[in-house]
């Protein structure tokens, strides 16, 4: 079901489904580290006051379904995500920058895609029958 918040002076539900790769898409997202890296998503998500609603951390990348609002800055929300993980997992695990060539722990790029309980047809049609329905609207109120 659609999740509706409620502003100040606007209602919206923004929803995103994020994916981004380990570097050279090397498999260093494993067992304790794997788990370690969920909790410091979480971490970063309630810092910066935006709710990741499903996430699965895999051996050489991760997917993220976050729901933020109007004010959050997508390639920001990303790049605090990468960045501060980045930076706790170097701390934690020194021996990762051996690994990683050049001690980045991600690919510099990102996929994203918006999502929404209604399909893009359903959208479309609704904003294609906008000037019919203005129309009979408009003639109905003279």
């Amino acid at each position: 079901m659609l999740k509706v918040t409620y502003g100040r002076g606007y209602v919206y539900s923004i929803r995103y489904h994020i994916v981004f790769c380990v570097k050279y898409r090397h498999k260093v997202l494993i067992n304790e580290r794997a788990l370690r890296v969920k909790d410091m998503f979480t971490k970063i998500a309630e810092d910066r006051k935006f709710e990741i609603l499903t996430m699965e951390v895999m051996p050489d990348h991760v997917h993220l379904l976050i729901d933020c609002t109007p004010q959050h800055y997508l390639p920001d929300i990303i790049k605090i995500l990468k960045g501060t993980s980045a930076r706790w997992l170097f701390m934690e695990n020194p021996e990762l920058k051996q690994k990683l060539w050049g001690g980045h722990l991600w690919n510099p790029s990102y996929f994203v895609t918006t999502i929404s309980d209604v399909s893009e047809e359903i959208i479309s049609n609704y904003i294609n029958s906008q000037k019919e329905r203005g129309d009979k609207v408009g003639s109905e109120g003279l």
